[in-house]
């Protein structure tokens, strides 16, 4: 415990100095180990630790390849954003748009390792955000992309139904799953 102790300490004390003596988090800034990034998580979780800086940290990360692609970035993705879910309590931030969007891409990427996980991870995220149009959509997509075209359009009507907002996404997403199209929602819409 003393040895985390210290190195919690070391940390906190070389982003003070990087950082001109003050605590907020520069999400330009990465920690000089690039494939780790352990030093931004610990500052992520000591200082401010919510949605936007997690966010924020995440796409960054991604940004370093493609997921799909990349076997060993799509685990440390999956891992940083465990890491975030579990950092995040959802009773807190289940209003908060970023929140939501991590639950989201967290699902999206357990998808292209197991469908079976990403489905309780988007059901989680429904469950706990289900203000926000696009996590439905992201849902329904999903189940759409397994074939599960029934389950789709059952989860675009209970969205509808429960106000989730913006309302004209929901309905766009609806006119694309009754025209056939393989995406509800181009990029443009999205």
């Amino acid at each position: 415990i003393a040895s985390i102790m210290n190195r919690v300490r070391d940390l906190k004390n070389k982003y003070r100095n990087e950082d001109n003596n003050t605590d907020e988090l520069n999400c330009t800034k990465i920690s000089a180990d690039t494939t780790d990034n352990s030093g931004t998580v610990n500052q992520i979780m000591m200082t401010t630790n919510n949605p936007e800086d997690w966010l924020c940290f995440l796409l960054k990360l991604e940004k370093k390849g493609i997921p799909h692609m990349d076997v060993s970035l799509l685990n440390r993705l999956i891992g940083r954003y465990s890491q975030a879910v579990t950092a995040l309590p959802a009773e807190k931030h289940s209003q908060d748009e970023s929140y939501a969007r991590i639950l989201v891409r967290f699902a999206e990427l357990k998808a292209l390792q197991d469908p079976e996980e990403a489905r309780d991870q988007f059901h989680l995220a429904r469950l706990n955000c289900k203000k926000f149009a696009f996590v439905h959509v992201a849902f329904a997509q999903f189940e759409l992309s397994q074939g599960n075209v029934k389950k789709c359009k059952q989860l675009l009507q209970k969205a509808v139904e429960c106000s989730a907002v913006p309302l004209e996404m929901l309905e766009t997403a609806l006119q694309n799953f009754h025209s056939q199209k393989k995406q509800l929602l181009s990029d443009e819409e999205k």
